[in-house]
């Protein structure tokens, strides 16, 4: 019976594997050697956990959070002004990259524009954001949309514009229109774009909710942080943090599963 495979493609496929064992033990080992080292160095003086707080401690936090039911209802609210701001800000921004690449005269009108809004501190300009959008739900949302809207916009433009000419042409000769060659060449082409502007768009969003939380909110992770910090609680900080990492890199490998579904 004939291998599927040649010799030399099946030690390739089999290195591969290995190499994906390895960065995952060194992920994990990463994990338990920083987080092991916080706590020795906390139990035995070597840092003030005043300040720093330490693992157990934030784990006596989180058990004390579960049981009374605290913890989930501020990790569905952030989540929620996530996964909403980050839908609203990725879908926008690439629809906005659609029409400047249908329309090479909008392109050249706007990319000042773009640029512009690009350099300006989004963060700062929250407060101002929240007075337009209101207070609550509806304006932690839209800063969170307003920090990646710009940023999907310029990256998946670009990516628009550098797909070969030379296939544009080649459609064009067989009679396709501007929208189908979106469809059919632009879009496919970038993909690994897209999906690398979502994984950046994660982050992003997470800031909005965050610095939006630290404004006007009186529940979510962002509220947990700001408030801690306030009343000089570092294990509720540091808890606050862990708790957010943790989301994050869900949501992370959530769209790592969709470059390999969609890209790979």
């Amino acid at each position: 019976m004939n291998n599927k495979f040649s010799k030399e493609h099946e030690r390739y496929l089999v290195n591969i594997k290995k190499d994906k064992i390895i960065v995952f033990i060194s992920q994990v080992l990463i994990f338990i050697l920083f987080f092991g080292w916080w706590q020795f160095s906390a139990s035995y003086g070597l840092i003030d956990t005043f300040l720093t707080s330490s693992p157990l401690a934030i784990i006596n936090m989180i058990k004390t959070f579960v049981s009374n039911g605290s913890l989930l209802d501020h990790i569905y609210i952030s989540t929620m002004e996530t996964i909403v701001g980050f839908l609203l800000g990725t879908s926008v921004g690439i629809l906005v990259a659609i029409l400047l690449w249908m329309s090479e005269r909008a392109s050249k009108i706007f990319e000042p524009y773009l640029i512009i809004l690009n350099s300006l501190p989004k963060t700062a300009l929250a407060p101002i954001i929240i007075l337009w959008a209101g207070a609550g739900f509806s304006g932690i949302v839209v800063t969170a949309a307003s920090i990646s809207v710009i940023v999907t916009t310029m990256s998946v433009y670009t990516g628009f514009t550098t797909v070969e000419h030379d296939k544009i042409t080649l459609l064009k000769s067989f009679g396709a229109n501007k929208l189908q060659i979106l469809q059919k060449l632009i879009i496919p082409a970038n993909l690994p774009v897209i999906v690398s502007v979502i994984k950046v768009n994660i982050g992003l969003a997470w800031v909005g909710v965050i610095v939006g939380e630290f404004l006007v909110s009186k529940a979510g992770i962002g509220y947990l942080i700001v408030y801690g910090s306030q009343v000089f609680k570092l294990d509720l900080v540091m808890m606050g943090v862990f708790v957010l990492a943790i989301i994050a890199g869900i949501m992370y490998y959530l769209a790592l599963l969709l470059e390999n579904k969609f890209v790979k």
